[in-house]
């Protein structure tokens, strides 16, 4: 019985393993993804007061915007035109202010620029160094004080009013 558990032991000893390499990659594209809460889709930022002119009026969008993103990002605003629009009459776009904050699930050491003035070209609100899933941000509209918009409304309107489309975009950095 030895000799035949030792000329086994033998045998496979004489047994020659093959073996073959696989390389495995793990190929990690980068994704970003904005979303406007729907609700929120439609800011207005309305004067009914004598303050609302002297003072402005604001309007904040609490978790306005979820972020997704594999990596560090930025989040940037930009309006339509240069002029918000009503019949023949404009305002500056630069009236407005945009200010962006953390929301109620804020993304880890993000910076948050805040007073930027609305513009036709692109404006930095957010950046992070950091990526995140479903993170939230906050964002305030700030209408001019000052009795900008006075001689701003249109008789016969009840209320005038001016128009522009916002673009937020993310990419990635």
């Amino acid at each position: 019985m030895k000799k035949i558990i030792l000329a086994s032991i033998l045998m496979l000893g004489l047994v020659t393993v093959n073996a073959q390499n696989v390389t495995l990659n793990v190929n990690l594209k980068p994704i970003q993804t904005l979303v406007v809460t729907p609700a929120q889709k439609i800011v207005n930022l309305n004067y009914t007061t004598t303050d609302d002119y002297k003072n402005g009026v604001s309007s904040t969008n609490a978790d306005q915007l979820t972020i997704y993103s594999t990596g560090g990002f930025q989040v940037r605003v930009k309006s339509a035109s240069a002029t918000l629009q009503s019949g023949s009459k404009t305002i500056d776009a630069n009236t407005i202010q945009i200010k962006a904050s953390a929301g109620s699930d804020a993304v880890n050491g993000a910076q948050y620029t805040q007073n930027v003035q609305l513009s036709n070209t692109e404006a930095t609100l957010v950046t992070s160094t950091k990526g995140g899933v479903d993170k939230k941000i906050s964002i305030e509209y700030k209408g001019a004080g000052a009795n900008t918009y006075i001689d701003n409304y249109i008789p016969g309107q009840n209320p005038t009013v001016y128009t522009t489309e916002l673009t937020y975009t993310i990419v990635s950095q």
